[in-house]
């Protein structure tokens, strides 16, 4: 609907038949005060606005109409017979003005503009309600997502218990299983050779079932509320190693490693990182190749596992090389996937979940992981951090 106000009836009539002729709905005020009144009671898709009139004239009922919030975004066209100095035209736009027509006026040029703003003014109040709209249902997904957020952390928590609790239930089993099969093989079957294999089978089994109960328990903890705190990731290194110290020995492994800056982490993942990315290089080694791993640690200006070095990037990137077996890049995807083998366990002992480890620590760490190998030619797998994560960090470590 368009307002029309000026004061002079003859000047009403004539200009609403004319814009009713062309079909838009009119409605007229003979005042300022009658407009600002009609104003906050209707709404409008144009004013068009007579300059000279007694008491309240065009440019202070423009002001009005700019300074409400309802009508501010209105577009405004005035007419003047009297006011056609460029002064007053200027006023006109500073009062609020989309237009200034002087009298006497073309009609066509009227209708003209006077399609022009409507049409505009209708697109501006679908765009609003359509923002409107959109805001609406912005905060009701994310009320949404909060709930279901809320209910995946609750549900998470319960079935962290819940693998404390089974793997603890089912661990205890286990080792009556293995240390009543150890005793019937000692006291019973050492002059019975094919039972004794049979025995030593049940307890290999009963093995790789608790290291499978572990992994999975591990597997689990990851996504727990744990704090970021910056950490010497040497510290966390020398403590993998000397974890794995008895097979670094036993295969007589060699290891160099280059300096490692301080990084927000959560210590025991990274920890645990290291020692699943170390234990993999020590297992998958080469027939008659003494095996070399080589830890490096370089800042990078990027997280991308291609980033460039930089001294004073942002983003670590850490690389475990080795001289083993390797594997086909084609396998790249499925070795990161839970319980995902690329070499039988009758070669190479595990529960394919080492490397899915891996993967979550460092999701949960907002970082990548990747790999390059090439079979026969040993593995290069490559992790990127931020070095300062956004939660704040805690008490140094």
């Amino acid at each position: 609907m368009i307002l029309i106000v000026d004061d002079r009836p003859e000047n009403l009539f004539s200009l609403k038949t004319l814009l009713q002729l062309h079909r838009f709905e009119v409605d007229t005020a003979a005042s300022g005060e009658e407009a600002l009144r009609k104003i906050l009671r209707h709404d409008y898709a144009l004013i068009i606005l007579d300059v000279q009139m007694p008491g309240m004239d065009g440019y202070e009922v423009a002001e009005n109409i700019t300074g409400y919030s309802k009508s501010r975004d209105i577009p405004i066209l005035f007419l003047s017979a009297v006011n056609i100095d460029k002064r007053f035209i200027t006023r006109g736009y500073e009062s609020g003005g989309v237009d200034y027509i002087t009298k006497p006026f073309d009609p066509e040029l009227l209708l003209l503009k006077v399609k022009t703003f409507y049409r505009l003014s209708e697109q501006q109040k679908a765009l609003n309600e359509a923002h409107a709209t959109l805001e609406q249902k912005v905060a009701e997904r994310t009320a949404e997502l909060v709930r279901t957020n809320e209910a995946l952390e609750a549900s998470n928590a319960e079935l962290q218990q819940y693998a404390y609790l089974a793997s603890h239930d089912l661990q205890e089993p286990l080792r009556k299983i293995m240390t009543f099969s150890s005793l019937v093989a000692e006291r019973f079957l050492s002059d019975r050779p094919e039972a004794g294999t049979y025995v030593k089978r049940i307890i290999a089994s009963s093995e790789r079932m608790r290291n499978l109960i572990n992994d999975l328990l591990e597997y689990s903890r990851i996504s727990g509320n744990t704090q970021f705190m910056p950490t010497d990731l040497n510290q966390l290194l020398q403590e993998a190693l000397s974890d794995l110290e008895v097979a670094i020995r036993e295969k007589e492994v060699q290891v160099h490693s280059s300096n490692l800056p301080t990084a927000d982490v959560i210590p025991g993942q990274i920890r645990q990182l290291f020692q699943n990315l170390l234990s993999n290089a020590i297992k998958f080694t080469r027939l008659g190749v003494r095996p070399q791993i080589e830890v490096r640690g370089e800042k990078v200006s990027s997280l991308s596992l291609d980033a460039q070095p930089a001294a004073g990037g942002n983003y670590l990137r850490l690389s475990v090389t080795d001289n083993g077996i390797g594997f086909n890049e084609a396998y790249l995807q499925k070795i990161f996937v839970l319980f995902q083998r690329l070499n039988g366990r009758e070669e190479y002992a595990g529960t394919g979940l080492g490397l899915a480890i891996v993967k979550k620590i460092v999701d949960r760490h907002h970082g990548l992981v990747g790999a390059r190998s090439r079979e026969g030619e040993g593995a290069c797998f490559i992790v990127v951090l931020p070095l300062q994560q956004q939660s704040p960090p805690a008490i140094s470590r």
